[in-house]
């Protein structure tokens, strides 16, 4: 018996753009997520008093946590008033438009809030702001 052997045309492999595209538009997502939890600033976790009519400040110099024992940070180190004045004197020589977002606690004590802006306004830092949290902003 003779068997015939079939031949197969060889076809061209076809593209199929369909997943691809849909990889790219997954791909396309997660960046833009990511990218939107990459603007928020990382530092020191404290309770923030909540305010209705706040305003979004996306760029400052220095970012000053006060906890409620009183302890300081710059950013997500802890520094004496003394330290944090001369750092602010020498960024505020530096840079025209130099400011300080302070984020104090809800229940820091209020007096550790007006004697650092006083410190630091007497060494001629003029630019500063308060960090709240918005009413209805679940962190």
């Amino acid at each position: 018996m003779h068997s015939r052997r079939r031949t197969r045309k060889l076809e061209t492999p076809q593209m199929m753009l369909s997943p691809m595209i849909d990889m790219i538009f997954l791909l396309l997502v997660f960046f833009i997520i990511s990218t939107m939890y990459m603007t928020e600033i990382k530092t020191v976790p404290i309770r923030l008093p909540q305010a209705k009519n706040s305003e979004v400040v996306s760029q400052s110099n220095f970012n000053v946590t006060i906890k409620k024992d009183g302890t300081i940070f710059l950013d997500e180190d802890p520094i004496g008033v003394e330290m944090l004045v001369a750092n602010a004197v020498l960024e505020s020589k530096r840079d025209s438009s130099f400011s300080v977002i302070i984020r104090a606690d809800g229940e820091a004590n209020y007096k550790t809030v007006i004697e650092l802006m006083d410190k630091l306004k007497g060494a001629g830092v003029t630019r500063f702001g308060l960090a709240t949290d918005t009413i209805g902003e679940s962190k």
